[in-house]
């Protein structure tokens, strides 16, 4: 399979649109692939509406998003990349698991089942859409303070807050139930057979600052894949966070990104 030419389906992660992907989108159509950017199930088409309407993606849950994705690319006739950020790198490991995706690139990705995840700093992340159990029906917002703390710590206030107003949405809460429960339901979405030989290549990046998806943690779910006989390689960035694919500093990333994809795909 030659790399120019190749789909690519992106998969966002909870409380962004999927046009924060825009950038991307334009960089891999210039590259010669063939971007596709569908957002979640029930997601509006642009920020705005998304804020106005934030009751169509109430009480969808990650197998959700996971067969939506999957109709999408059984549509495309033949198995993308499939690149995902936080929840959607979740996602874009189970398409790869799964077989519908000929490689995955897992950014900054919440720990799969059999992976703890202990890290202090997520706490706060989760917590605010936690302490409501009725949370796990309803579309949740973050505050701008909230976005700071979970995806912009490593950038300035101004930046943190200029993406805040770009791009953020509400999003559906279940998932955060979903992913803090994992380790207790053999039924979790999280489940992923770390161990499958026959699966496509991955690619998991960390952000050093990251506190939503800790690099520790990331480390531990890759640790999980060298089980596995296929390709797993990593990347860690120290100085970036949660906001790693939509900040100023995306094209290290997607450049990043680009190389590997035509190392796997020559």
């Amino acid at each position: 399979m030659a790399a120019a030419g190749t789909a690519v389906v992106f998969v966002h992660g909870m409380f962004l649109h999927a046009a924060s992907w825009t950038s991307w989108v334009e960089l891999f159509r210039a590259a010669g692939h063939d971007p596709v950017n569908p957002g979640w199930p029930g997601e509006p088409s642009t920020v705005a509406l998304a804020r106005q309407e934030p009751d169509r993606v109430a009480g969808i849950g990650i197998d959700d998003v996971v067969t939506h994705y999957a109709q999408i690319i059984r549509a495309l006739g033949r198995r993308p990349v499939v690149i995902g950020h936080s929840t959607g790198a979740l996602v874009a490991q189970r398409l790869l698991d799964q077989g519908l995706a000929a490689a995955a690139v897992a950014l900054q990705p919440p720990p799969i089942r059999g992976v703890a995840n202990l890290a202090p700093s997520s706490i706060p992340v989760g917590w605010p859409l936690l302490r409501n159990p009725a949370n796990r029906r309803r579309a949740l917002s973050l505050t701008a303070r909230q976005f700071r703390y979970s995806h912009g710590n490593a950038l300035t206030t101004t930046e943190s807050d200029q993406l805040y107003r770009q791009w953020a949405i509400p999003s559906p809460g279940r998932p955060v139930f979903e992913l803090v429960s994992a380790n207790l339901s053999r039924r979790s979405p999280a489940t992923i057979d770390a161990a499958n030989p026959d699966r496509g290549p991955l690619f998991v990046v960390a952000g050093g600052r990251d506190r939503s998806a800790p690099a520790a943690v990331v480390q531990a779910t890759v640790r999980r894949y060298l089980a596995s006989s296929a390709v797993t390689d990593y990347q860690a960035y120290p100085d970036r966070g949660h906001s790693m694919p939509v900040d100023s500093g995306w094209r290290e990333i997607a450049d990043a990104t680009l190389v590997w994809i035509r190392r796997q795909l020559h």
